[in-house]
């Protein structure tokens, strides 16, 4: 298997890494992540254009892709657990599969500010356009929340409640989120 850095990893794409599910794996893969609300106040609003997933070694990858270009300001974001995904704007329920639900909200609308064209073909309600997550150990569903108010809202629905970090990387926001909660040695 390869092990690849964050910033490797996220710029290789989906396929990047293989699940490993050794012992000695295991013992490499004690995160500290915990599963606290995370945030980010970045003051960019270029737009989202794709949302891609990767399994690796002891996380599941999701990679939110921002227009790069000016403003260069980060993204600011909100990544926290929900007992329940209710769509930005409107308050409609939304179902996300999974034994825990992870609400992603970030100031990348999915349309352009200047021209207000679609930069992402999301949908609320629906699963994220070409993201296919057979096969993650720990990924179980991805949906379209909102575009709200120049922020774009997803949901994650993970195997369970389940520790996560979040990589402001300028043109991604990349959320990872841990196979297990394995204890530091």
């Amino acid at each position: 298997m390869t092990t690849l850095s964050a910033g490797t990893a996220a710029a290789a794409g989906p396929a990047a890494a293989a699940p490993e599910r050794s012992a000695a794996a295991a013992a490499g893969c004690a995160v500290t992540w915990g599963s606290r609300s995370k945030s980010g106040t970045g003051t960019g609003d270029r737009p989202l254009t794709d949302v891609r997933t990767g399994r690796h070694g002891c996380y599941d990858r999701m990679v939110l892709d921002i227009r790069p270009g000016t403003p260069a300001g980060s993204a600011s974001y909100r990544v926290r657990y929900v007992d329940r995904l209710y769509q930005d704007g409107s308050g409609r329920p939304l179902t996300v599969g999974g034994g825990a639900v992870l609400e992603i909200v970030a100031s990348a609308p999915s349309h352009d500010p200047e021209t207000f064209e679609p930069t992402y073909p999301g949908r609320a309600g629906e699963p994220l356009p070409g993201v296919q997550l057979t096969g993650y150990r720990t990924f179980r569903d991805a949906r379209f929340g909102a575009g709200y108010e120049g922020t774009t809202q997803l949901g994650l629905g993970v195997r369970a409640r389940l520790p996560f970090r979040v990589l402001d990387l300028g043109d991604r926001l990349v959320v990872d989120v841990a196979h297990t909660w394995t204890p530091l040695r």
